[in-house]
């Protein structure tokens, strides 16, 4: 008995484990931002050498994967279109896109390029896309903001969001260690040596009454105090001396508590999301979040998920999912899966 319940065991067990289930876990994102939840999607620039790129279908494939993700309400993109020409004028600057989104009456626009697409094997496609605020006052959004930061769910934040907050913190911090140069034609013209201009960032007075001309966060993440040169997000410790007004502060990237006044105005007309990626299909990775895609799909189409990467249409909107889904992890929109 005990030799047959053996060989029983070992029957169940041998065919690839064909009778234990499969586990997948379905990624969850949703809007991190109440005061951008109103969105248009603009027809892609095509910045690539493929002639044939349609930017509108682009934009389609971002609508609908931006449409399904919850908090969101999405322009449509043959409304932006004629709203776009009927403005009158072709937005080439920040201020542009911003003055655009006020005439739309969305909270923000995204405008995106193509960068690379190469519909043959291995398939591709790179992505500029940014998103502008209609406010001015909203400023650029650092990977890294939102996320659990000095809290028991600080070890769950994935290696490459850490990665990408503490490049992103050093990036701004560095700023303010690096040489400033006036422009050659005013120094040919007999201008002050370099030492003798004045620095082109904020007087400590300025910056004590308006913190958010820190370079970097976004208003509501700024706290004055510095921190140890380099310190990685996670890493909150005693204020250093002797460091620059316009320090980047890693508690920046912990939300500020409500405040009982607004915030004054201080325009800026970066965009405040932003991420440029590139696809290919031949990456494991790539694949192994592709075929959970899929799965979740319950796409009864022939070819299983290997055939989004002969179909175009499927494999671009993957890569705008894809996108919106480090877009908004990175800042606090990743939910349990």
């Amino acid at each position: 008995m005990r030799f047959f319940t053996l060989l029983l065991a070992a029957g169940l067990i041998a065919p690839g484990c064909s009778a234990l289930p499969d586990i997948a876990h379905e990624p969850q994102i949703h809007n991190p931002f109440p005061q951008l939840s109103r969105v248009a999607v603009l027809p892609f620039y095509n910045q690539s050498s493929e002639p044939t790129v349609d930017g509108v279908e682009v934009a389609l494939a971002y609508f609908g994967e931006l449409q399904a993700v919850p908090g969101f309400e999405v322009m449509p993109v043959g409304v932006a279109k004629r709203l776009l020409e009927s403005s009158g004028w072709m937005p080439t600057s920040g201020e542009d896109y911003q003055r655009l989104a006020q005439f739309m009456g969305v909270d923000a626009v995204v405008v995106g390029s193509v960068t690379e697409f190469s519909p043959y094997y291995p398939p591709s496609l790179g992505l500029a896309v940014r998103w502008y605020a209609a406010n001015p006052g909203f400023y650029p959004v650092p990977p890294g903001y939102g996320l659990p930061w000095g809290t028991s769910e600080e070890e769950f934040i994935p290696d490459s969001l850490v990665f990408e907050a503490e490049f992103a913190l050093a990036k701004e911090q560095l700023k303010t260690q690096t040489p400033r140069r006036p422009h050659m034609a005013t120094r040919l013209q007999g201008a002050p040596s370099v030492e003798a201009l004045p620095p082109p960032e904020a007087t400590n007075s300025t910056v004590s009454e308006h913190p958010e001309m820190l370079p970097g966060v976004i208003p509501e993440a700024i706290e004055v105090a510095v921190a140890a040169p380099l310190a990685a997000p996670h890493q909150f410790g005693p204020p250093a001396p002797d460091l620059p007004v316009d320090w980047p502060d890693p508690r920046g990237f912990v939300p500020r508590p409500p405040s009982p006044v607004s915030p004054a105005l201080i325009s800026q007309a970066e965009p405040v999301l932003s991420l440029t990626p590139l696809y290919r299909g031949n990456d494991a990775e790539f694949t192994k979040r592709l075929a959970n895609y899929f799965y979740f799909r319950d796409d009864a189409r022939f070819g299983d998920w290997q055939a989004y990467l002969q179909r175009s249409d499927d494999f671009i909107r993957f890569c705008c999912h894809l996108h919106l889904t480090e877009l908004l992890s990175a800042s606090g929109g990743a939910g349990k899966t």
